[in-house]
């Protein structure tokens, strides 16, 4: 007969607790299917950090142009626009694919793992994974700065002010999807309307004559350099910053309400289409109006004040929308980061905790990890941009050739099958297409472009950070593989199948009880070990003579039976006379189960807790290594108002008494 209880209530309290104050009240596990966001909710969670980009990437462009010394090669920036744009619609085709073909989300780590192997799994989970933390530590401290150079007082609070935004983008996350999304969507819209605004207003502008020029910006440039193919070639890797956060919505498909796979293509191919929409276009009015890469101001203020006229309302709202978007990129990591992390853990290649959802039935520990990754990352690199740029995007441009490498091998099966068969795959079943032949040389075409994009990203800018990521991701997969490895080396520990009866089998239990003192908590350790109805003794470790006579006076007159064994230990240890008692019992009886019962004081508060030496876990680890060893621990509650102990109700020879019997070991 099932015993659940549907709806159960809440624990008394619960309300006033600090953590349902932040996050919210507990969902239940039932309610998981409605954790689900509609389309534009998922543009908002999914695409802030693909639409943030085009807030630097036609800088980012103009800022290589530049080494030429000259401004006549800034021309240029259009036609690398186009083929950046070009190369966003081939890749974002090819996730397309990717949503359809895969409809439980995953992105690059499922298509490698399915048709590539473990190994290009990791190398894809690594490089997204490492991603998403230099998105939130990217986007974060960009933001700061567009804040900071508003408000130059500011400068000093530079890193608490990006960590502490990184806390508040954590709390609203871990919230759940559907309200962080809520909330996150305004930004994100509100950019939107804003640089949409300030692109058809330029245009009309531009088409009438009466769009100017930029003024009074000083043309950044270091050095003249010539320019060569490798130059343009370094700005178009530069400029596909671009295609950064594309890759999101395919991850995150499972976010999407029925039927994900559909829903969530119409959001990849509206986001991309706004993408390619504004990155031209911002690109198209910058070289209009001679916008020049400058130290003092951005392409994007530069363009706003052309169209606007500096200090209007419109331009310090474009400013205010540029700078949101850039903190709210980070959020399109938070929506992914533990979602992979759960896949990794799933598949035993990171900690099972990740797999676990918290009470906002989000991947909390995903959530919490990402967060301090990226805090330690900002405070490392002092929330600069400059310093965290050359570590970015490698990442991503590799999952990207994975994942359209991994769509090439997919399609070529799917190539070799006859009209209508369909063959059972490892993550989705193989079912044949008339038109695999195109989809596949668009897929191999990106991933071809992708990996030179890759290739020149590494080679530019290895000397400028971009050897740590280049050390990083292969770190990270053999730490993947090492815990893969121990995960399997448990689980044919903890195997049944080739264990015999007799194997499983013991004589009998030996019990024993440590003792520090004598006091309630001994005897509820006593009546614990006498209800076990197994042969039972306790161990006291003797470190100081006088305390060992008190115990052992205790002993006969409160407890009166069972036998306390003295360990002495004259060099005041306490793990390795245990460890060793522990062992000579094995060892004297063959066969037998050794259970250790200790005690332990349970407090109201994590802060009373803390003032006690809290010792099982110390114990444990002591303990390692050793077979046929089981530990119980058997806790006193301590009510310190009204409870077992109250202060209040104590005499004065009690308070005497109650100091006297305090050393207790818990």
């Amino acid at each position: 007969m099932d015993s659940t209880v549907s709806g159960a209530p809440e624990p008394k309290g619960i309300r006033k607790h600090l953590s349902n104050l932040l996050i919210g009240r507990p969902l239940e596990t039932r309610t998981l299917a409605h954790q689900v966001v509609s389309n534009k909710i998922g543009l908002a969670v999914f695409a802030s950090d693909a639409l943030s980009s085009t807030a630097y990437a036609t800088e980012e462009i103009l800022v290589i142009l530049a080494l030429t010394g000259t401004v006549a090669y800034l021309g240029l920036a259009l036609p690398i626009a186009l083929a950046i744009a070009a190369l966003l619609v081939i890749v974002t085709i090819s996730y397309r694919q990717t949503i359809f073909a895969y409809p439980n989300g995953g992105g690059a780590y499922i298509v490698a793992r399915d048709n590539l192997g473990e190994l290009a799994a990791q190398i894809a989970g690594a490089a997204l994974l490492t991603d998403y933390i230099l998105t939130v530590a990217v986007s974060i401290s960009s933001g700061v700065a567009q804040i900071i150079s508003a408000f130059p007082d500011l400068t000093p609070w530079r890193v608490p002010m990006a960590v502490a935004i990184i806390g508040l983008v954590t709390i609203v996350n871990l919230r759940g999807v559907k309200e962080s999304g809520a909330v996150f969507s305004v930004p994100t819209y509100f950019f939107l309307g804003m640089m949409f605004l300030t692109l058809i207003v330029g245009f009309y502008r531009w088409a009438t004559g009466t769009l100017g020029v930029v003024t009074g910006v000083e043309f950044a440039v270091e050095a003249a350099a010539p320019l060569t193919m490798f130059l343009v070639l370094r700005a178009f890797s530069s400029g596909s910053a671009a295609l950064t956060g594309i890759e999101a919505i395919s991850n995150g498909i499972t976010a999407f309400r029925e039927p994900r796979s559909r829903n969530a293509a119409k959001t990849l191919v509206v986001m991309s289409t706004l993408l390619v929409t504004m990155f031209l276009g911002i690109t198209f009015l910058s070289r209009h109006i001679q916008a020049i890469p400058s130290h003092q101001e951005t392409i994007i203020s530069q363009m706003a004040r052309t169209v606007f006229g500096a200090g209007s309302l419109f331009y310090l709202l474009l400013i205010a929308g540029t700078a949101l978007i850039l903190l709210m990129a980070a959020n399109t990591s938070y929506a992914d980061f533990p979602r992979l992390a759960a896949l990794h853990a799933g598949d035993g290649f990171l900690p099972r905790q990740l797999t676990y959802r918290g009470g906002r039935l989000v991947f909390s520990w995903g959530i919490m990890t990402l967060a301090i990754a990226a805090s330690v990352l900002v405070i490392f690199m002092r929330a600069s941009t400059t310093a965290l740029i050359p570590l970015y995007a490698i990442g991503v441009f590799l999952s990207f050739t994975v994942s359209q490498t991994g769509m090439v091998v997919r399609l070529r099966k799917i190539g070799r099958l006859k009209p209508g068969e369909v063959v059972k795959g490892l993550e989705t079943n193989l079912e044949y297409d008339p038109h695999w032949r195109l989809h596949m040389i668009i897929s191999a075409f990106g991933a071809v472009c992708t990996f030179v994009v890759m290739m020149i990203f590494a080679i530019t800018k290895f000397t400028s950070g971009a050897w740590f990521i280049l050390l990083l991701i292969p770190t990270l997969v053999f730490v993947f593989f090492r815990i893969h490895y121990h995960y399997k080396d448990v689980a044919q520990a903890l195997s049944l199948e080739n264990t015999a009866v007799n194997e499983i089998e013991t004589d009998r239990v030996i019990t024993m009880l440590l003792v520090d003192g004598v006091h309630k908590g001994t005897l509820q350790m006593v009546k614990f070990a006498k209800s076990m109805g197994n042969p039972w003794h306790a161990v006291h470790v003797g470190v100081n003579q006088e305390k060992t006579a008190v115990t052992q006076a205790k002993w006969d007159r409160y407890v009166g039976e069972g036998q306390l064994v003295i360990i002495d230990s004259p060099y005041r240890h306490l793990l390795a006379p245990i460890r060793q008692y522990v062992i000579d019992l094995l060892e004297n009886n063959p066969g037998a189960i050794v259970h250790i019962v200790m005690g332990h004081l349970a407090m109201d508060s994590l802060m009373s807790q803390a003032l006690h030496q809290n010792s099982s876990l110390i114990l444990n680890l002591g303990l390692t290594g050793l077979e046929r060893v089981v530990v119980t621990i058997v806790p006193l509650q301590i009510h310190q108002n009204g409870g077992e102990v109250n202060r209040n109700m104590l005499t004065g020879k009690d308070l005497k008494k109650a100091r006297g019997e305090r050393s207790i070991k818990n």
